[in-house]
């Protein structure tokens, strides 16, 4: 399945997303689903189509991402996933960060 496909494991994420493709003025927002150091998860009732590459930012209340993103695969009225191409190394930090708050949180047991 796509699990199998995936360079690192996806983490539950809360955020919003914005998306431009290319120097298009059209700008969509979104949820974001899932995480991981490679992409995200969008959950969006229109996704761009596959190949797509796209300028994005990811938000959380209190920070934010960006990079270069391309679509590799869109499920219509769902969702689409994205991969990250070119992201600066401050962003990179942000991303770390979110992911490693993202695996403490699955590691703590809910009672």
């Amino acid at each position: 399945m796509e699990q199998d496909r995936r360079r690192s494991p996806r983490y539950p994420f809360v955020g919003s997303i914005e998306m431009r493709e290319g120097s298009s003025e059209d700008k969509r927002t979104a949820r974001v689903k899932e995480l991981s150091m490679n992409g995200c998860y969008v959950d969006t009732e229109s996704p761009y189509p596959i190949g797509a590459s796209l300028a994005i930012k990811l938000f959380t209340e209190s920070e934010f991402f960006e990079a270069q993103a391309s679509v590799i695969y869109a499920q219509p009225d769902q969702g689409m996933g994205l991969m990250f191409k070119e992201t600066k190394p401050y962003y990179l930090m942000v991303l770390r960060k979110w992911l490693l708050a993202a695996m403490m949180e699955k590691k703590v047991p809910r009672g």
